[in-house]
């Protein structure tokens, strides 16, 4: 496995103390923090039942769009494991940092507060009765077992410009969520998918310190990185979700569709999140680049204005029904399937 160059490595170690000195602010103590348990019915007293009567009666008056919004933000968030490998790959440089680094504590302590969220939100979903389960569950292996690619490798700097950017965009969509659930009087998925978005908000400010240290430590290689990745364009960690004897990403495509039909995550907020990492990251004002430098300065700083352009002239998602195993009874087919059959 191919570690960062030495650059990196010592960008790694010369911000490291900074990391440590903050990790209090950055990391929940456990005992603290929200847990599942906190929102969901407890069968352990005689209310339970009533509780779990409440839930389903508010999740009957959820839209399908706006669940499986949530069931693919679920998923998402439940495929932690292949996250948290990447990252240590990554933010650990193998095996030349040390395990008690506050890198590895960050990493550590992310996936433990990260894993509250698919926790609370799939229990969610296994009690209000719309969902396939089964289905669901065929989906989460399969992302788990099937991988990721965020095109970062293993360079602390795109990698962590990247989860900056991933940890906003999960945070604008399960916001989106909380507000549909709210005018369809689903308080208790308010509140659960806010505290999430609470969470994701405070994981987006750690990362974009982080990158604000590599800034004032190597400002053209960051820049660089910012490009290259903006260039790519920023993949979605689910992007190859998909579904029981589906191909990779089929699944992702449709929910992308309903995602965007439901405002729940659009191209704008794409760009508002380019946006708001230009400001945090002050790089307009960026000076004393090299040649490199400013090249990618120049393309970061005009790429809103282009992507504003291209926006509109984009295909607005399709209305009609958009099919998911996830909704149908077990055994049944989508009208399409037995149709081809």
């Amino acid at each position: 496995m191919r570690s960062p160059d030495p650059g990196r490595l010592e960008a790694l170690r010369a911000a490291a103390p900074e990391v440590e000195r903050q990790l209090p602010q950055l990391l929940r103590e456990v005992e603290s923090s929200w847990h599942s348990a906190d929102f969901l019915p407890d069968f352990q007293g005689e209310a339970g039942m009533e509780q779990l009567r409440r839930l389903r009666e508010e999740a009957a008056a959820l839209d399908e769009d706006t669940l499986t919004v949530l069931i693919g933000d679920m998923i998402t968030e439940e495929a932690l494991p292949t996250y948290a490998g990447w990252l240590h790959r990554m933010g650990g440089a193998g095996d030349e940092l040390d395990s008690e680094s506050p890198w590895r504590k960050w990493i550590r302590g992310w996936c433990a507060e990260e894993n509250r969220h698919g926790e609370v939100l799939n229990r969610y979903l296994y009690l209000c009765g719309r969902v396939n389960m089964k289905e669901v569950e065929i989906s989460i292996q399969h992302l788990i077992r099937d991988g990721g690619d965020t095109e970062t490798g293993t360079d602390p700097f795109r990698g962590f410009i990247y989860t900056s950017f991933q940890e906003m965009a999960t945070r604008v969509s399960h916001l989106n969520v909380a507000r549909r659930a709210r005018e369809r009087g689903a308080e208790l998925l308010y509140t659960v998918c806010s505290r999430v978005a609470g969470d994701e908000h405070r994981h987006a400010r750690a990362y974009t310190r982080f990158i604000s240290l590599f800034l004032e430590l190597d400002p053209n290689g960051v820049l660089v990185a910012f490009e290259d990745m903006m260039r790519r364009r920023i993949v979605m960690p689910a992007r190859f979700l998909r579904e029981r004897g589906g191909a990779q990403g089929d699944a992702f495509r449709k929910f992308e569709t309903v995602a965007t039909r439901a405002g729940v995550y659009t191209p704008w907020d794409y760009v508002r999140i380019l946006e708001s990492l230009l400001e945090a990251w002050r790089v307009p004002g960026l000076s004393g680049l090299n040649e490199a430098g400013r090249r990618a300065q120049d393309y970061l700083c005009g790429l809103p204005e282009r992507l504003r352009r291209v926006i509109p002239r984009l295909p607005a998602p399709p209305a009609d029904p958009v099919p998911f195993r996830w909704f149908l009874p077990p055994g049944a087919e989508p009208a399409a399937e037995v149709a081809a059959g």
